[in-house]
């Protein structure tokens, strides 16, 4: 790809990600919807104007910066004191809830699509996972109370680990015939704990360096810093074989609570950091989402909407609140009422990371990669056509909104 290209598919994705942003305002759709039919009109199925399977790298990079640093973002909105409180319904909804998931979403997939249960497991465990870049900025603007908030956010961030193990473990058994049990919880530890690690070191590092009182030598710069420590992250993390996202969101979580370690930053200087992240977000969440737009195959999707339906209302209505139920019916320090768990079972978006890893499937030419590919697309089209638009009526509706600042 040369600098021309990219340049041309940067300026086409902002500008319709704009005006597809307006649109979204006027016809009440969240505007990820929005940008992956922007993406969709882009794409090869349609004006054909960008085509970024000619250019794998420019995706990649995209997709793998975007997340990260929404990720970071979303990190910034957890508070410490909250997190303690339902630190224990987050690792079970981000770990038996994927798994729980997956078996009872493969479970219908075999019976719908007439296929065998080890290929319907590997698509229940693609679509397990939800979408911080999709939630993130939803709960940034939906008034629901700290706890249920940050539970759901965690949950993103934290699940897309459980979520890539689960698919990579059915992998092994499709492609080797093997499968270790000890292994792959293995496998979730280090990637988790190694992220973790990662994250806070490079957070509180990051945070000193704009931050401390002696040792702020950046503190005119913390959004520049911002973005070298999410880079700077996900490179040493990856490399180390753990999970690069897990260490972005941490990073995150130690700069959103800084205040805790005595380190503050300058009120000027926050201000142009915020601002600077709310833009970088926005274009972030556009490019990462009309280009995954340009890569539906809405061909595939027509061949098998119906039982593509089925499956996605069985993920939604049955494998989501059963899965919700047993991850956190056992939490009695969180406190759950039944409007916050009926919330919780309905609000589970998915998006980037089950995109990524049936766009992987495919190009193994793994059996029924079409099938999984198509059921993937449906999975977030619904989800964040029925879901995303509906959360805040329901908070409404089950009286958990709180009333904004404004009133």
């Amino acid at each position: 790809m040369n600098a021309v290209d990219f340049l041309e598919i940067m300026a086409l994705v902002i500008l319709f990600g704009l005006i597809f942003t307006k649109l979204s305002r006027i016809i009440k759709l969240p505007d990820v919807v929005m940008f992956i039919f922007a993406g969709f009109l882009l794409g090869p199925f349609c004006l054909n104007l960008v085509n970024i399977d000619k250019h794998p790298l420019a995706y990649e990079l995209i997709l793998t910066f975007g997340a990260a640093y929404i990720l970071y973002d979303g990190g910034r909105e957890i508070d410490f004191k909250v997190l303690r409180k339902v630190k224990w319904s987050v690792i079970s909804l981000s770990t038996v809830g994927v798994i729980v998931s997956a078996f009872i979403t493969g479970f219908f997939a075999s019976k719908i699509f007439k296929m065998d249960f080890i290929y319907a497991l590997l698509l229940g465990s693609v679509i397990a996972s939800t979408d911080p870049s999709v939630l993130v900025p939803l709960f940034k603007n939906l008034n629901v109370d700290d706890k249920l908030k940050q539970t759901i956010i965690s949950e993103s961030a934290f699940n897309d680990a459980a979520g890539a193990i689960a698919t990579f473990a059915v992998l092994n058994i499709i492609t080797k015939g093997t499968f270790s049990l000890a292994q792959s919880i293995f496998d979730l530890i280090k990637t988790s704990i190694g992220g973790i690690l990662i994250g806070a070191i490079v957070g509180y590092v990051a945070s000193l360096l704009i931050a401390h009182e002696k040792y702020a030598c950046f503190e005119e710069h913390p959004a520049e810093i911002s973005i070298v420590a999410v880079a700077g992250a996900y490179v040493i993390a990856t490399k180390l074989g753990v999970s690069g996202f897990m260490a972005v969101f941490v990073i995150g979580m130690v700069c959103g609570n800084k205040k805790m370690f005595g380190l503050f930053i300058p009120e000027q200087y926050y201000v142009t950091q915020t601002r600077f992240k709310e833009v970088m977000t926005l274009i972030l969440r556009m490019m990462i989402f009309i280009l995954l737009g340009t890569h539906i195959n809405f061909p595939l999707l027509l061949r098998y909407w119906k039982e593509s339906l089925f499956v996605v209302t069985a993920l939604i209505f049955i494998a989501r609140p059963i899965s919700v139920f047993v991850s956190i019916i056992f939490d009695r320090k969180a406190e759950w009422t039944f409007k916050e768990i009926i919330y919780l079972m309905w609000v589970r978006e998915t998006g980037v990371i089950p995109a990524a890893l049936s766009g992987m499937l495919l190009t193994m030419k793994v059996p029924h990669a079409d099938i999984i590919s198509a059921v993937t697309f449906a999975t977030i089209i619904l989800t964040l056509t029925l879901q995303a638009s509906s959360a805040k009526i329901l908070a409404k509706l089950l009286k958990i909104d709180r009333p904004s600042m404004s009133n």
